[in-house]
This record gives C-alpha cells, sequence and structure tokens, in this order.
C-alpha cells in the first residue's frame, strides 16, 4: 500500500509540474497569439454584439436588434445589414453608440422566410442574428 500511495504522490507531483510549464509557456509573450495577431491586438480589435428580441414575428412586426460595442468610440454610427440574395445590403436603420457603447435599433422586415441580419460600425461585424418573418 505503502508503495501505491508513493507512485501515486510521484505521478501527481509530475502532472502538476508539468501543467506548471505548459502553462508557463503559455502565458509567455514568446509564443504567437492565433492568426499572427499579437494577445495585445486581440484585446484591442473592435468588436460588435447583437441580439434580437424577437426569433420570429409577423411581417412588418416591430422588434429589436440591440447589443454592444468593444473598443469601438462613443456616438460610433451602428448600421443594420441584411443577406438579399447573397449579399449584404445596408438597411435605413442606423443609430449612433451610447457612452456605455451600446445600441438598440427598432426593426420592421418584409421579407417573409429566415432573414440574416448583423449590425456593422466602427470597422466591425456582428455574428449573424436570424429572425423568421411569417
Amino acid at each position: 500500500m505503502d508503495r501505491f500511495r508513493r507512485a501515486s504522490a510521484a505521478a501527481l507531483l509530475t502532472a502538476l509540474a508539468l501543467a506548471g510549464a505548459v502553462g508557463a509557456a503559455a502565458a509567455s509573450s514568446d509564443v504567437p497569439a492565433p492568426s499572427g495577431h499579437s494577445a495585445k491586438d486581440l484585446m484591442t480589435r473592435p468588436a460588435l454584439s447583437a441580439y434580437a428580441t424577437a426569433r420570429n414575428v409577423a411581417a412588418w412586426e416591430e422588434f429589436r436588434i440591440h447589443g454592444s460595442a468593444r473598443n469601438i468610440g462613443s456616438g460610433t454610427p451602428v448600421t443594420l445589414q441584411q443577406k438579399q440574395g447573397g449579399r449584404w445590403v445596408a438597411l435605413p436603420a442606423t443609430m449612433k453608440t451610447a457612452a456605455s457603447g451600446e445600441y438598440s435599433l427598432r426593426v420592421k422586415l418584409g421579407i417573409r422566410g429566415e432573414n440574416a441580419l448583423r449590425i456593422v460600425g466602427g470597422g466591425a461585424v456582428s455574428p449573424v442574428v436570424r429572425t423568421t418573418v411569417g
């Protein structure tokens, strides 16, 4: 039993030492960030989030797309885009980000079926939001 405890303790210490070495290497500035960007570049890159208040709406029923901007100055215009025929088309829905970086756009859509929407502004593009118009 004593030999089993010593072997288990040795295995645990080896695993901890390896984990520490891997963690130190990952934290090192010598390790490049993905896609050839530095970690600082990724942290300061402009970004937009987008969320719809409704997943399904009737034609011309109002709903909202809201989200926040990161690393984009307050007062920066953001615009709603809709995918139409394989290309992104800007809709007449634009507003400026608040001092907190947040925005909220009122939206009414008339194209029936699933609509792909996104927000663009300040050099950033949000993830696609999908809303079905019935």
